[in-house]
C-alpha cells in the first residue's frame, strides 16, 4: 500500500487587544514515497500423480507367490491411506483341504475372506494391554517410573535391589532385564488352565542382565503388565478392554477368547477348545459370553504342540487350534494375558489404526487417549543408553522393525504377531498397512515379517511415497 503523509503546522498567537491572528499555514515537504511490491507467489507444484489400481498389483504378487511356495494358506492385505481405505484383499484359503472343519471332521477347504477372524498374537500387547495401561496413566492410577513391585509386590518378595530398580516404563520398553520367557515346563496349567500358577512364574522370573541396559523383547514383561492392569482395575483384562477400548472404537468384531466363556455345543479339552455338536445348543449366550459360531471364520493357527516332552499331559496335543489362542503361555492362563490372546479381522485392526492415526495428528477421533499420550506411545520412551527404539508397547526401530519396509521412515510405528500376523503405521504420509495370515499353520512356515515388509514397501511405492 502506498501512503504519502503531509505534516501540517497551525499556530494561533493571541494579541494584547484579545484578537487572534492566524499565522500563515506551512506545509512541509512532503515525505519521500515509498512502495513496496508483494513477491509472486511460487509457481504451483504439479498435482501428484493418481493413484491406479495397477500400482497395488505387485502387493498381490508377493502374496500370491508365498502361498504358491507353501509359505502359508491364506492372507488378508488391508491398506489405509489419507483417512480411506484404498486397498483390501483376501488371498489363498484359511484352512486347507481334508484338514479338520470346526466340528473336528475333515473338510474341504475354506477360502479366506475378508472378514475372516485371525489370532492376533502379540499384536495384543500394543492394541489391547498398552493402551488400558495408557489409560490408567492418564486417570493417575499408574506411574510408568515407579517400580514394578508398587504395583505387584509378589514381583519382589525379597526385597532384591535390583528388582527393586525395574519399572513400569522398562516392562513397556522390554528393558526389564527379563531375559527368558515364561517356563513350559510340568504340568501347570495344561489340564486345565492354571492363571495363578501362571501369574506367580512372571512373577520371580529371574534378571538376566541389568534393568535398563539393554532390550530385550519378551513376553512376561506384559504378562506382568496385564496383571498390573486387573490389579487396578479389579476387572479382568478382557472385560476392560471390551468396554475401554475396543467398545469405543466400534471393534465389534475384536475380543478375548477364553474357552470359559465361549457359549454354544463345546468342551474343554484340557486348555482348549473344542466344539460337541451332540451337546445342545443354548437358546441365548449370557453377557460377557461370545457364541461358538464364530469360530467358521476364524483361521486355525497350528496344531497344538504345548508339552512335546510328554504330550499325555496335554489331552489337547496334535489337535488344532481355531478359536484358541496359539500362545502357549496365554492358553495356559486361561485364552486372557497380557501378552496375547486378542482375536480380531483386518477391518477392525484398520479401525484401530486410523482412529490412532486421526488423535496422534489432532484430527477428530474415538480413540480412548488423549493426543499427548499417543503422541508419548508412539514416540522412542527406552531408557537411555539403550539405542533401540521402542515407544510404549510399539515396536519404532530395532531388530524387529522388519514390517516398516524400504519406503516408510523410522519414526513410524508398528508390531507383528508370531502367528503371522503385522500392522505399521505412518503417521507422515498418514497410511497403515495390515497384514494378516496363519503363516504357522504350516509347519515351518517363515515369520510374518519378510511379506509384511516386502507389502508395505510395495504399499509405500505405489502409494508414490518413495
Amino acid at each position: 500500500m502506498i501512503r504519502a503523509r503531509a505534516l501540517f503546522l497551525v499556530a494561533v498567537a493571541v494579541t494584547s487587544c484579545g484578537h487572534a491572528t492566524q499565522e500563515p499555514i506551512v506545509t512541509s515537504t512532503p515525505a519521500a514515497i515509498t512502495t513496496t511490491t508483494t513477491p509472486p507467489p511460487p509457481p504451483a507444484l504439479p498435482p501428484p500423480p493418481p493413484i491406479t489400481p495397477a500400482e497395488f498389483a505387485p502387493i498381490a504378487d508377493l502374496v500370491n507367490a508365498d502361498i504358491a511356495d507353501h509359505r502359508l494358506p491364506g492372507a488378508v492385505v488391508l491398506i489405509g491411506h489419507d483417512g480411506q481405505v484404498i486397498y483390501r484383499q483376501a488371498f489363498g484359503v484359511r484352512k486347507l483341504p481334508g484338514e479338520p472343519g470346526p466340528d473336528g471332521n475333515p473338510a474341504p477347504a475354506e477360502p479366506m475372506t475378508t472378514d475372516t477372524i485371525f489370532d492376533l498374537a502379540s499384536m495384543t500387547k500394543a492394541l489391547a494391554t498398552t493402551t488400558a495401561i495408557m489409560q490408567l496413566r492418564e486417570q493417575g492410577r499408574i506411574n510408568v517410573d515407579q517400580p514394578v513391585q508398587n504395583y505387584l509386590p509378589g514381583f519382589n518378595p525379597t526385597d532384591d535391589p535390583r528388582r527393586a530398580q525395574v519399572t513400569i516404563r522398562m516392562l513397556l520398553t522390554h528393558t526389564s532385564g527379563i531375559g527368558g520367557d515364561l517356563s513350559m515346563q510340568g504340568p501347570w496349567g495344561l489340564n486345565p488352565a492354571d492363571k495363578a500358577a501362571g501369574i506367580h512364574l512372571a512373577e520371580v522370573s529371574s534378571l538376566e542382565f541389568g534393568p535398563g541396559e539393554g532390550f530385550h523383547y519378551n513376553d512376561i514383561n506384559f504378562i506382568l503388565l496385564g496383571q498390573i492392569l486387573e490389579q487396578i482395575t479389579g476387572q479382568p483384562e478382557d472385560e476392560y478392554v471390551a468396554e475401554h477400548v475396543f467398545g469405543p472404537l466400534g471393534m465389534t468384531e475384536t475380543r478375548y477368547l477364553p474357552p470359559s466363556k465361549a457359549c454354544g455345543p463345546q468342551r474343554i479339552r484340557g486348555a482348549a477348545l473344542a466344539l460337541d455338536q451332540e451337546l445342545p445348543r443354548p437358546a441365548d449366550c449370557p453377557p460377557g459370553s461370545w457364541s461358538t459360531d464364530l469360530l467358521a471364520r476364524i483361521a486355525p493357527t497350528a496344531l497344538d504342540e504345548d508339552n512335546q516332552a510328554d504330550p499325555a499331559l496335554n489331552p489337547d496335543f496334535g489337535r488344532p487350534l481355531r478359536g484358541t489362542v496359539h500362545d502357549p503361555t496365554a492358553r495356559r492362563l486361561g485364552g486372557v494375558s497380557g501378552n496375547a490372546g486378542v482375536f480380531s479381522t483386518a477391518d477392525d485392526v484398520g479401525r484401530f489404526a486410523q482412529a490412532l492415526l486421526d488423535r496422534r495428528a489432532g484430527r477428530a477421533s474415538a480413540f480412548p487417549l488423549t493426543q499427548s499420550s499417543v503422541l508419548t506411545m508412539t514416540t522412542p520412551q527406552q531408557p537411555p543408553p539403550i539405542t533401540a527404539q521402542r515407544g510404549f508397547g510399539w515396536d519404532i526401530d530395532t531388530p524387529l522393525s522388519g514390517p516398516r519396509g524400504l519406503v516408510f521412515p523410522v519414526g513410524s510405528f508398528g508390531h507383528t504377531g508370531f502367528t503371522g500376523v503385522s500392522l505399521w503405521m505412518d503417521p507422515g504420509s498418514d497410511t497403515y498397512v495390515v497384514v494378516l495370515a496363519n503363516v504357522i499353520h504350516q509347519r515351518g512356515g517363515p515369520p510374518i515379517t519378510k511379506l509384511a515388509g516386502e507389502v508395505a514397501t510395495a504399499a509405500g511405492r505405489a502409494l508414490h511415497l518413495g
